[in-house]
């Protein structure tokens, strides 16, 4: 399953924003997926993602489905996002 970010705004930038989202991929996107379902996040459109937005989404669909591919991920703000999970949170990607 693909999960297009894009959806939910060019401009990710807030917590209450991320848990809303998180909110809606699990009850419309992720709802009656296996454990094993391959999960791709691709973040193509994505201008601005913040560490607040993606600690609400990213470690919680990694904690659901531990096959996550992310695409899409050289926007400058997107890999610095990134970073910024994997260093301070349980982010493993």
């Amino acid at each position: 399953m693909k999960i297009e970010l894009k959806k939910f705004g060019e401009m990710l930038i807030s917590r209450p924003a991320g848990r809303e989202a998180f909110l809606a991929l699990s009850a419309y996107q992720t709802r009656g997926l296996t454990k094993d379902e391959v999960i791709e996040i691709d973040f193509a459109g994505v201008k601005v993602l913040t560490p607040s937005w993606a600690d609400e989404v990213l470690p919680k669909l990694v904690e659901q489905f531990p096959n996550i591919i992310l695409l899409n991920t050289s926007n400058s703000s997107v890999e610095a996002t990134l970073k910024t999970l994997r260093e301070y949170s349980a982010f493993p990607l």
